[in-house]
């Protein structure tokens, strides 16, 4: 199995317990995205710690592109990730995602208005995103208190990225909220976000049959007969939006749905949609008129 293993406390803490329960049977890598200075020196702690413990260590250099730097950074590394493990003969890649992350992205979230998918909580066993490789969420029954307490034994000291507490991002000020609360159950909080995982799974699993049972292509669109409740069709709707070449946002989708029900018509991320005897037809908006 595969570690990635930043040098910061979560995640060095994830690798002595995997160390532990599992010697002679992991492997860990760093990635370095080269956006800080400290980079490259938090690698080479982590491969001196990897020394030590016998664990064998990669540190993967990969450039980031430009746009949403956070986005662009996590596709980065997760495919530089996928990649190491597959040329090391690895079946699984972890991660050390734990019940306080889970609780502040949902709690986050609620305050953004997110529906079901955006609520959902990450799975304990899933795929590497764009890929088909395991992804593995030892920790998240975890609490964070519990994984620093890991490596105060250990007489470990980690890495701390300074944008952790930069009151600029909303997680941070999010965890500073958390910590003056002591009522909100935090594991708690982390198994809702399971429940909505399980949720959002269920809706999507409907929204593909819906697909399947009520949706036809015609004339370079789809036309659509709808029959689920609305939190399926407006999966149904993003799916067509985005097979058109649109790019589907929720406040946008739910806008079209709305019109739709009515019977009016209305675009939506390049894609325009009208209600018809048949259904609801969905095709490309015509290109705009140049003088």
């Amino acid at each position: 199995m595969g570690l990635a293993v930043s040098g910061g406390p979560d995640s060095l803490a994830m690798m002595l317990l995997a160390h532990a329960a599992f010697p002679g049977s992991v492997e860990a890598a760093t990635v370095d995205h080269g956006l800080r200075p400290e980079s490259a020196d938090e690698a080479a702690m982590v491969a001196r710690l990897c020394a030590e413990l016998s664990v064998p260590h990669a540190t993967l250099r990969v450039a980031v592109a430009g746009g949403n730097l956070q986005d662009e950074a996590r596709k980065a590394r997760y495919a530089a990730l996928e990649g190491w493990a597959r040329e090391r003969g690895l079946s699984a890649i972890a991660t050390a995602h734990h019940a306080d992350d889970q609780a502040e992205t949902l709690l986050m979230r609620l305050n953004r208005a997110s529906g079901v998918t955006g609520l959902a909580g990450v799975r304990a066993r899933t795929h590497v995103p764009g890929g088909d490789l395991v992804l593995l969420r030892p920790l998240l029954g975890w609490r964070r208190a519990e994984l620093r307490a890991v490596l105060d034994v250990a007489g470990i000291v980690a890495a701390q990225d300074p944008s952790n507490a930069d009151e600029r991002f909303d997680r941070v000020r999010m965890r500073q909220a958390l910590a003056g609360t002591d009522w909100l159950d935090i594991l708690a909080l982390a198994q809702s976000a399971g429940h909505l995982a399980d949720a959002d799974q269920a809706l999507q699993w409907a929204a593909d049959r819906e697909w399947e049972a009520q949706v036809t292509e015609q004339d370079g669109g789809y036309l659509y007969r709808p029959r689920a409740p609305r939190a399926i069709r407006l999966r149904v709707l993003a799916k067509a939006i985005g097979l058109l070449g649109g790019l589907p946002r929720g406040g946008g989708v739910a806008q079209l749905d709305d019109a739709l029900t009515r019977g009016s018509a209305a675009n939506c991320g390049g894609v325009a949609g009208r209600s018809t005897v048949d259904g609801w037809l969905l095709e490309p908006e015509p290109p705009r008129r140049t003088r």
